[in-house]
């Protein structure tokens, strides 16, 4: 039987909330409507002093919790005036909620997604499940990437060696290879970095079309450098995110490079580096899952797909590989993870399992979330 159910998805980048109205049933998720709602600029920016370690307080985390469950509730009020549905229609929501903290590798292991569930579900009226990362950390796995499972559902094909690319703020993959377990990870920064530098000096909130990256070259001191992160050798399972790729951590790789090496790089030099980077990291690990006896597919989905200069890397460095964005199989490249969260949602009220332990490390295959009836 087919039902609704609405995703929220606010990332890494900060650059909105993507709401999404899918239909699904036991074998499919059909998109049927979409917005990206604005995320005000006050909130955005008390949200980054938060996720890059200002001093702050308990107040203060209570307040974005609440202004952010009013956000979330609001995209989801406009998401149903646009699809012309009732509330009653809609099953439930699933809301991501926004990360302002992920530390899976501690002694107290933690992730912190705020947007109070309560309030989304009083404003709306709607069913709402939330806290996703959680329960999946509460087996040991890192609460991330949760996203290859639905990956495995869309994508799965047993004549095709398939990489399914994220780039949000952080890139991450979902490896299905035939008659392989599903590997999925974060690979490091997706357009985090670049963000960073272009808010810093142009105050734009991204490099449209690449054009200030291609005024500038690549450094190859400072890539060096960069692909030195720790972070980058690990083994899988592993996630990361705003707290480690941030514009600080790229500043101190700066700082050195000029105290060590004399090396003072022009903003656009830097920004060309970046994306050299960020291909460079994805590149790496991805070449390690390319099969000799069947084709092999790199599917590109979140706000770096519109990145041509990116992509363009991508594709000179993984020559065997044919790119292609997940639209071009037939699943919205720009709402993905909106629409996985709203399949998280089914998956939970349905008591289904909704993480792969082989992903997250997880000792168990549990339905991930908390539900907040209306």
């Amino acid at each position: 039987m087919t039902e609704k159910y609405i995703g929220l998805m606010s990332g890494t980048s900060m650059d909105g909330v993507d709401a999404v109205l899918v239909e699904i049933d036991s074998t499919q998720t059909h998109l049927v409507a979409s917005i990206s709602f604005p995320m005000g600029e006050s909130l955005k920016h008390s949200l980054l002093d938060v996720c890059l370690g200002q001093p702050t307080n308990l107040q203060t985390i209570g307040e974005l919790d609440h202004r952010l469950g009013h956000l979330f509730a609001d995209a989801v009020n406009t998401l149903i005036t646009k699809a012309n549905v009732q509330p009653e229609d809609i099953k439930a929501i699933g809301s991501h909620g926004q990360t302002v903290f992920h530390s899976p590798d501690c002694e107290y292991a933690f992730t912190m997604q705020l947007g109070d569930a309560n309030i989304i579900s009083a404003k709306t009226g709607i069913c709402t499940v939330a806290d996703f990362r959680r329960k999946d950390m509460a087996f040991g796995g890192q609460g991330a990437p949760l996203v290859p499972a639905f990956h495995q559902q869309l994508f799965s094909c047993s004549e095709t060696s398939r990489v399914i690319l994220n780039i949000g703020g952080i890139a991450n993959i979902t490896v299905l290879q035939p008659n392989q377990h599903v590997i999925g990870y974060d690979t490091g920064p997706g357009n985090m970095l670049m963000d960073a530098w272009i808010s810093f000096h142009q105050q734009k909130s991204y490099d449209n079309n690449a054009e200030w990256a291609l005024t500038g070259s690549v450094n190859h001191a400072l890539l060096e450098q960069l692909l030195a992160e720790p972070y980058l050798a690990l083994s899988a399972p592993k996630s990361t995110g705003r707290e480690l790729f941030n514009l600080p951590w790229l500043q101190q790789h700066l700082a050195i490079l000029a105290q060590e090496k004399g090396i003072t790089l022009t903003p656009q030099d830097v920004q060309a580096t970046l994306v050299e980077f960020t291909a460079m990291t994805i590149a790496n690990d991805v070449r390690t899952f390319t099969c000799n006896n069947v084709p092999n597919e790199l599917l590109i989905c979140g706000g770096g797909v519109h990145n041509p200069l990116l992509i363009n890397r991508l594709q000179t460095a993984l020559p065997q590989w044919q790119i292609l964005s997940t639209s071009e199989r037939g699943v919205d490249s720009d709402n993905m993870e909106a629409m996985a969260f709203a399949w998280l949602a089914y998956r939970t009220l349905h008591q289904l399992p909704g993480n792969l332990p082989d992903v997250t490390g997880a000792s168990n295959a549990i339905a991930l979330g908390a539900i907040y009836p209306a």
